[in-house]
């Protein structure tokens, strides 16, 4: 091959090995000799081909997927758990040269704590109180993480999943917790309208007149209610006045 061929090639291959260009979400780690120089990037960087060499690691939030966990509580329930991981790289430097594999030791370690940690907790906390368990979960994670340049920013519990008979229990308990409750406002219901008539007949007893009024207000929502007709005794007190009037009226004169 003429050499006036061979060194376009060559300054090619050259430029090719030398240049690279970073997104402004990643950082490359560069070893030179083996021995790492620092993360550089992002946008255009320079290598020494043969010499350099760089690991691409991107800064990005990662959502990792912790599969469904066989976990059995405090109180002796079998359940399913899974959840969700919310992490990023903070420290390139770290997060290649302090462990093989980020992405999987990290993966492994929420798999172990999120079995551990519901582990210690009993069903009603699992299912009640979520929130407390996420933020344990997260703050273990954050501490073990750390010294690979990890953040664990959020954890979240997805699913719990119960065998069947204890979703029956569940299902009871809920049904009798809602038959008491419709009975206490019965029974409440039942006591408000025992005061009111305790009331209203205490009204009643010390006025006679009301209770005339409500004598007539039953013959009133009788009659519209019903055609046919209905004969109901009229009190006497109603009358009295009249008679007493006649009375007057028919007795003579004093001299």
């Amino acid at each position: 091959m003429p050499i006036y061929l061979a060194i376009p090639i060559v300054v090619g291959l050259f430029l090719y090995n030398a240049i690279k260009i970073l997104n402004e979400y990643e950082r490359g780690v560069v070893f030179r000799l083996g021995r790492v120089i620092g993360a550089k990037g992002p946008g255009l960087i320079l290598l020494i081909p043969g010499i350099d060499k760089m690991v691409r690691v991107g800064l990005r939030v990662v959502a990792l997927d912790v599969p469904a966990q066989d976990v059995i509580t405090r109180d002796n329930v079998s359940i399913k758990v899974s959840a969700v991981v919310y992490f990023r790289v903070i420290d390139p430097n770290k997060a290649i040269v302090s462990v093989e594999n980020y992405l999987y030791a990290t993966s492994q370690l929420a798999q172990t704590t999120l079995r551990s940690v519901c582990g210690q907790a009993n069903l009603d906390e699992l299912l009640s109180d979520r929130e407390k368990i996420n933020d344990h979960i997260q703050e273990i994670l954050d501490a073990d993480t750390e010294p690979w340049g990890v953040k664990v920013a959020k954890v979240e519990v997805k699913q719990i999943d119960l065998p069947q008979e204890m979703q029956r229990a569940m299902a009871k308990q809920a049904e009798a917790e809602r038959e008491r409750r419709a009975k206490v406002i019965g029974a409440e219901g039942e006591f408000q309208a025992a005061q009111k008539l305790h009331d209203a007949a205490e009204i009643i007893s010390t006025e006679p007149g009301a209770l005339q009024l409500r004598y007539l207000q039953t013959l009133q929502e009788v009659a519209s209610e019903n055609n046919s007709t209905i004969i109901f005794p009229i009190p006497i007190d109603l009358f009295t006045p009249f008679l007493e009037m006649a009375k007057k009226v028919s007795q003579p004169p004093k001299e």
